[in-house]
């Protein structure tokens, strides 16, 4: 089944978004990085995805009560913020994640990423952030790598899956960057696309690419992407109906 997946950026604590000046209160929900979780999870969602700003700017893990409130949910949490060493996936697994994405920056060290990927296995997901053909990282640790030869050697490690963001279009609300997530798709492992969704169409333009899952940001913190309406329409998408020829991606 197709996952939409809700994120929460958080910084000291709070919702927060990532902008060029550094993490900035986000009032959705009054700040509540627990009560908007709440809602998501109320409105049937089975993944969420943390992401601790204050690791990804000033490298330093301090949401980790947040973590562990968000865990306690009920569905499994993926958490990020450009993890790049053991220490901080552990940190971020210990506090009750049950998936962490290792920032893209890491990847400039092959050495590195393969052995987290031999260490974590299934617990870690690789970040790929795309800007057109290079991977463009962002917050503090910046990397700029060619895609397609970066991807080529991933392939040739045993990472068990992908997330996939496409920077420009991060909080845009301009709709994904499918190139990039067809580029990373080739390699046939479970992968998530995240970056610029603002509607169901969006959503239902990376499933129908392959993604196993969509993470929405923006949109679904500000309602203008109800995340209920969106996973009837996916379930409705996916039944084939009386004919069998299934409701069709335009199904709503």
């Amino acid at each position: 089944m197709f996952e939409l997946i809700p994120a929460i950026d958080v910084s000291g604590g709070r919702l927060a978004r990532l902008t060029a000046r550094g993490p900035v209160p986000v009032e959705a929900f009054d700040g509540d990085p627990l009560a908007a979780g709440a809602a998501f999870v109320g409105a049937g969602v089975t993944r969420l995805h943390v992401v601790d700003l204050d690791l990804a700017v000033e490298g330093s893990v301090r949401n980790l009560d947040v973590v562990g409130a968000l865990a306690g949910l009920g569905v499994p949490l993926q958490a990020s913020g450009g993890a790049a060493v053991a220490s901080e996936v552990d940190l971020l697994l210990g506090a009750g994640a049950d998936r962490v994405v290792l920032g893209s920056a890491a990847l400039a060290d092959h050495a590195l990423v393969e052995a987290l990927v031999e260490r974590f296995r299934a617990r870690l997901a690789i970040g790929v952030e795309t800007d057109g053909e290079r991977i463009r990282s962002r917050g503090r640790r910046a990397v700029d790598l060619p895609l397609a030869e970066t991807l080529a050697w991933l392939a040739g490690t045993a990472a068990a899956g992908f997330v996939v963001t496409g920077v420009p279009r991060v909080g845009g609300l301009a709709g994904p960057d499918l190139d990039g997530l067809r580029a990373v798709l080739a390699l046939r492992r479970p992968t998530i696309g995240a970056g610029g969704i603002a509607s169901l169409d969006d959503v239902l333009a990376m499933r129908d690419a392959g993604a196993e899952g969509a993470i929405v940001g923006r949109a679904a913190l500000e309602g203008s992407l109800e995340p209920a309406a969106v996973l009837r329409a996916l379930v409705a998408a996916e039944d084939p109906g009386p004919d069998g020829a299934g409701a069709g991606p335009n199904a709503r």
